[in-house]
């Protein structure tokens, strides 16, 4: 038993099939290649660079692929396990037609042929005829105009076989040199409008830091009176924006009044002399002892204080009341719910700096279900900050288009 399993081993090794041969590289038949130009004479004389058509001969056929890149033109033709050794693009008939070309081993197998273009030219055609043993493969060129001509978006990209460059969207609108000071109103013990377990004071803080992050990313620097559930004296929050160099204050609210009163989202400038019952109702709310330092001139006469901050805000209101039209216009585009008068004038204590221009946001009133579902959408808030961040990168492009004329 032990001889019969010896030999069953051994013819069992006998009959194991043997790897088969590696396949030999095919050939470039050079006799039989040419880079040709079709109809040379008469077609230059009317129309310019005429049609190329490169032709190459293998004795086998084999994976292939083409495309175009750019800076300067030229036709890449990659040929897989295709042996170049020994061969030259100079033995190529109709070679001197073009400015130059190249070939050699790539990797991962492949070859490549490189053919410099005397102009742009899109791919007509190009295939391999394999109905006999050899194969053919012929590639046919016409010339187009400059803007016509569409090679593979990155030629580095496509040389070294990497995927194009992804097309992304444009990035938003830059906004270098503008400071924004971010105001999310209340805070700590003031949790401002509360309806069930939502206050003001959180609501607002987590849009101002999600409007941070977008200003950010528009290259905008942003500070903020608060990131976090802290309260800020009123007086403090106009010190701190002038101490950050902000040219724009932009105070978040989100308050109540009573039912069926006020909704969808307003802006306030400054306007001593308001009498909107809304405005003159929220200016209750708002008004609390430290509301009697407005501006932080003490030390200074009253008149003269009077005086200075007039002349000021003969500049800055207007500036402001820009930003307010700007910024209701963009809410608007998004399909942003706006009260039916959604910009007004209001004595708001953070709105009385008369060397910053300055607003106040209600991003809608807690009071309203429609508003306050939409203060806990991320998605409607995601809107909303696109159109503030939008808004203030364009208020700030206008504003630099502004100071270069009164320059001039």
């Amino acid at each position: 038993m032990r001889s019969l399993a010896l030999i069953l081993v051994l013819l069992l090794s006998l009959w194991t099939p043997q790897p088969a041969a590696a396949q030999q590289p095919a050939r470039i038949q050079l006799g039989a290649s040419a880079v040709v130009k079709a109809d040379a004479h008469w077609w230059q004389r009317l129309f310019g660079p005429a049609p190329l058509e490169l032709r190459l001969a293998l004795d086998r056929p084999v994976p292939y692929r083409v495309f175009l890149v750019g800076e300067p033109a030229r036709l890449v033709v990659d040929l897989k396990d295709v042996d170049l050794a020994g061969t030259s693009p100079a033995q190529l008939f109709g070679e001197d037609l073009l400015p130059a070309i190249r070939w050699g081993s790539h990797k991962g197998g492949w070859s490549r042929v490189v053919l410099e273009l005397p102009g742009p030219y899109h791919v007509m055609r190009a295939g391999m005829d394999t109905r006999s043993a050899a194969a053919r493969l012929r590639v046919t060129l016409a010339p187009v105009a400059p803007e016509g001509f569409a090679p593979r978006p990155s030629a580095a990209a496509a040389l070294r076989d990497l995927p194009d460059p992804a097309e992304l969207p444009e990035g938003p609108a830059r906004a270098e040199g503008l400071v924004v000071m971010l105001d999310p109103g209340h805070g700590g013990f003031d949790p401002g409008a509360q309806a069930g377990a939502e206050t003001e004071a959180q609501l607002v803080l987590t849009f101002a830091l999600e409007l941070r992050d977008a200003l950010e990313a528009r290259g905008a620097a942003v500070a903020m009176t608060r990131d976090t559930d802290v309260y800020v004296r009123l007086e403090e929050r106009m010190t701190a924006a002038r101490q950050s160099g902000a040219q724009l204050l932009l105070s978040l609210h989100a308050d109540a009044l009573p039912q069926g009163q006020a909704a969808g989202a307003t802006v306030y400038v400054w306007n001593s002399a308001s009498n909107d019952q809304a405005a003159r109702q929220l200016t209750m709310r708002h008004q609390r002892d430290d509301l009697l330092v407005g501006t932080d001139l003490s030390g200074q006469d009253d008149a003269l204080a009077v005086a200075l901050m007039s002349f000021a805000r003969t500049d800055t209101q207007p500036r402001s009341e820009s930003f307010a039209r700007l910024l209701t216009s963009r809410m608007a585009l998004m399909g942003i719910g706006l009260h039916g008068r959604p910009v007004q004038g209001a004595a708001f204590s953070v709105l009385k700096s008369p060397d910053i221009a300055s607003a106040l946001l209600e991003l809608g009133f807690i009071s309203d279900q429609t508003d306050l579902a939409n203060l806990t959408d991320p998605a409607w808030r995601a809107r909303m900050v696109q159109a503030v961040a939008d808004a203030t990168t364009g208020w700030w492009n206008d504003e630099q288009a502004r100071a270069g004329l009164l320059r001039r």
